[in-house]
């Protein structure tokens, strides 16, 4: 083992899924690797706590993994080795309707269209072709911006309309209001107004997943798969320095390469002193998205949904009708707390009985609001719950609340509280942060930023940190 005044190849600073995904990239090429944690345990936003009761176990930010089972470089990986086990529900997802209605998905791409009506036939169409062909597509999509993709008829078509707004591409192809809702709830964890360009490539990409690779949650909760990436790097030899916080690279011990699992802020907290003036006054410039606010709750019995389905669904998205889903995400982007917010819930103890103690539940439920607001959306998350699941109020237990600020606090890459690291606005899609030939790269030599602010963006699968990697073997080794 290096001491800390060892020569190491590379030095990762932060541990979450990119951090780590950068790191074991560099050892599997037999590479010396050293990541610092400010925390005490890895993750970032992939840990999994007791936040209400003793017993009841939460996921923190990330719950459900369609990006982590579905990840190019994840599947390379002997993770099941080290600890991760996918659990599958019977519904991936569902959207509760009005009157107890709802649009209930399953992997099957068959079975799903049966509920859907006049708009069965195009949906199949959507979906198919790009799901057929997602083990080898999302090689594509999970990669920097490149002219030659791989598959340039399918990525023609994707982007053709992917890059149109979520609203105008549900209200162009489906007739029926059922499924542009369930189009909008999908184009919602853009966290971009569903009128901006580029909005509907979320909704493409999180149903396709859904019927490829489904929308698994890890046993145990999201934390696993963090826990197993560090082990597996140890495992290749690498180093894990845990509650030791970097604020200057002078700290660091002398490294071929440096990467920088953080927000822009973060790397300019911490190397602004010996970036050009011009690249920070670019990476002042980055834009971030709103921010989240978000309610954990032990239940003493399962959430009382009014639909069926909804009772068996891993993942539920909450809006009543594309329009309502549409104003939601507008007034977040506009400064204003929604009166009835578009919600993502889990729903994970359902299927992981080591969620919560014998016969109580979990439920993790968040909203998006203003960048940076500390408002409270309780009482407003609550009675979208009861719009849909009367009486849910009666099964609460417990309750832990975290706004934008406290998101932030809790990890400073989620800056105003955007746990995408960014807003995914057409013009930072594929330039994130800062438009160069390779983003990962920065002007100094051998160091780079991999975290959800470089392409591909949000999202628990590695791929930023993979690329960055990838871009500083073929360059300084």
């Amino acid at each position: 083992m290096k001491t800390s005044s060892s020569t190491y190849d590379a030095i990762v600073i932060g541990s979450g899924p990119n951090g780590l995904g950068a790191a074991i990239k560099m050892a599997l090429a037999g590479k010396s690797v050293k990541v610092f944690e400010g925390q005490e345990t890895v993750g970032g936003g992939t840990r999994t706590l007791e936040l209400t009761e003793p017993g009841f176990y939460h996921d923190i930010c990330s719950a459900v993994h369609p990006t982590a089972a579905g990840s190019p470089f994840f599947k390379s990986l002997p993770l099941e080795e080290f600890g991760v086990e996918w659990i599958h529900p019977e519904y991936p997802l569902v959207h509760p309707l009005e009157d107890g209605d709802a649009v209930a998905v399953s992997i099957s791409l068959d079975e799903t269209i049966e509920d859907l009506g006049k708009d069965a036939r195009v949906f199949k169409s959507l979906y198919r072709s790009f799901s057929e062909h997602w083990d080898t597509l999302s090689h594509d999509i999970f990669a920097p911006f490149s002219p030659f993709p791989k598959h340039p008829l399918l990525m023609a078509r994707f982007g053709w309309l992917g890059l149109r707004s979520a609203k105008q591409v549900a209200k162009s192809l489906f007739k029926e209001e059922r499924t542009r809702t369930y189009f909008a709830g999908l184009a919602g964890h853009s966290i971009l107004p569903l009128t901006y360009a580029g909005s509907a490539a979320f909704g493409l990409v999180l149903g396709t997943s859904l019927h490829s690779t489904g929308w698994p949650i890890a046993k145990g909760g999201s934390h696993s798969i963090t826990k197993a990436l560090a082990a597996y790097l140890e495992s290749l030899g690498g180093e894990i320095e845990l509650n030791r916080s970097i604020t200057s690279l002078s700290e660091l011990p002398a490294a071929r390469s440096i990467f920088f699992n953080t927000s822009p802020k973060g790397l300019i907290d911490i190397a602004g002193d010996r970036l050009p003036s011009s690249y920070v006054n670019k990476l002042k410039s980055y834009k971030y998205g709103p921010g989240v606010f978000k309610i954990d709750y032990a239940l003493s019995e399962p959430v009382p949904w009014a639909n069926e389905k909804a009772r068996k669904a891993g993942t539920l998205h909450i809006g009543g009708s594309l329009e309502e889903i549409v104003q939601s995400e507008q007034q977040a982007w506009d400064g204003i707390a929604a009166d009835k917010p578009y919600l993502i819930v889990s729903q994970p103890s359902i299927i992981d009985h080591t969620r919560a103690p014998e016969g109580k539940h979990t439920l993790w439920v968040y909203s998006h609001v203003p960048n940076g607001s500390d408002i409270d959306m309780t009482d407003a998350i609550e009675a979208q719950l009861e719009r849909f699941a009367p009486g849910f109020k009666d099964t609460i237990i417990a309750k832990n609340t975290i706004n934008a600020p406290q998101f932030e606090s809790y990890n400073p890459n989620y800056v105003g509280g955007d746990i995408n690291t960014g807003a995914a606005i057409v013009s930072q899609l594929f330039t994130r942060p800062v438009a160069r030939i390779s983003p990962y790269t920065t002007p100094l030599k051998g160091v780079y930023i991999c975290s959800s602010a470089t392409p591909p963006g949000g999202g628990v699968h590695g791929m930023c940190g993979f690329h960055a990697a990838k871009k500083a073997l073929a360059t300084d080794f």
